[in-house]
């Protein structure tokens, strides 16, 4: 029988184990008795699509509060890559791009796929990244390392772009939900809502400073990207929102419903005491792995057979880059610590 935890005034159910927020999060009830209604209202053919802008509304606002942005500033987006595919059109031709070794394909492709353009990525390690960022046209880093869970040290990043026109583009999928953040410096951030976030798969948000969004081209200039978007269905002139909601594709609907609903939940809580619980259960595990604290909430395991041993134990966790990827999101215990020390002692 599943049994149903509380955490931070919210229930999850399966969070027992479940060790692999990197990949997907668990919903809170809440959210799950929502989508059972509208799937219902959708069966019964009573949905009023008009109802998810307010969903849409809610989940813009809550990343900008859960980043630290202008809500003005986001748009929205089926993916990260697709969202920065908009970004790396716009550099100009031959710029060049620096980025961290093995970075997180979404963050690197729509600019390597730029190659036409005489546009370069230059892969760096992060020391040789911090120290030589303002060289670059661009910067396009994860805050946190997919793979590894190793998190930027952005205070030096914005500090060595201070007096350079370098666009930093920061990937903050795998941050935000559980690390306090305050990028509002940054040129660009962007995130999927289907890990830390919460909510199903199929949203994205991005914000952008005014001096990218002022040569960036809305390639995917649609209805909802209309400054009154149910008055921009059919006929010309384009008519486009002035913000950055002329950037947005029209939503997917369960997905915005999802964003509006966790994010704004999210969004209520003290981040720095949700950032202490999930790096404080992280910590707990690099200690007795015998490794050095990282402030993350991701840990990367060098333990041989880890996998089987886990598989057995019924944890849920994830392979990457050849070892075992864990992360403790606000649903996590103690207990799911215990267990795993158990499963790898």
């Amino acid at each position: 029988m599943t049994s149903t935890r509380e955490a931070f005034g919210a229930e999850f159910t399966g969070a027992e184990g479940f060790l692999n927020s990197p990949t997907y999060g668990l919903p809170p009830t809440f959210l799950v008795d929502e989508l059972h209604a509208h799937l219902g209202a959708w069966q019964a053919g009573t949905m009023h699509p008009p109802a998810f802008d307010a969903s849409v509304d809610r989940g813009r606002a809550a990343y900008a509060a859960l980043v630290g942005v202008p809500t003005e500033s986001v748009a929205m987006g089926g993916s990260v890559s697709a969202l920065l595919a908009l970004v790396a059109a716009a550099v100009p031709d031959g710029s060049r791009i620096a980025t961290l070794t093995g970075e997180f394909t979404s963050t690197t492709f729509p600019f390597a796929a730029q190659v036409s353009r005489g546009v370069t990525v230059t892969e760096l390690p992060p020391a040789e990244l911090l120290a030589t960022a303002a060289d670059y046209d661009v910067v396009t880093v994860s805050l946190v390392q997919s793979a590894t869970g190793a998190v930027l040290d952005t205070d030096a990043l914005r500090a060595t772009l201070a007096p350079a026109a370098t666009w930093a583009v920061i990937d903050v999928t795998q941050a935000v939900g559980w690390k306090a953040l305050g990028l509002g410096w940054a040129d660009v951030t962007v995130a999927s809502v289907y890990k830390w976030l919460l909510a199903p798969r199929g949203t994205a948000w991005m914000s952008l400073s005014d001096r990218v969004a002022r040569v960036m081209t809305p390639h995917a200039a649609n209805w909802y990207a209309g400054a009154e978007p149910w008055s921009t269905i059919y006929g010309l002139p384009l008519r486009l929102a002035d913000d950055a909601r002329r950037f947005d594709t029209s939503p997917a609907w369960f997905g915005a419903l999802g964003s509006g609903a966790t994010m704004s939940w999210l969004a209520s809580l003290d981040a720095a005491a949700v950032e202490a619980h999930c790096v404080g259960l992280a910590d707990r595990l690099r200690t007795e792995l015998r490794l050095p604290p990282s402030g993350s909430a991701i840990v990367s395991i060098p333990v041989a057979g880890a996998a089987e041993r886990l598989h057995r134990a019924g944890i849920r966790a994830a392979v990457r880059a050849g070892a075992v990827r864990v992360g403790f999101h606000l649903y996590n215990t103690d207990d799911d610590l215990d267990r795993l020390v158990d499963a790898l002692s």
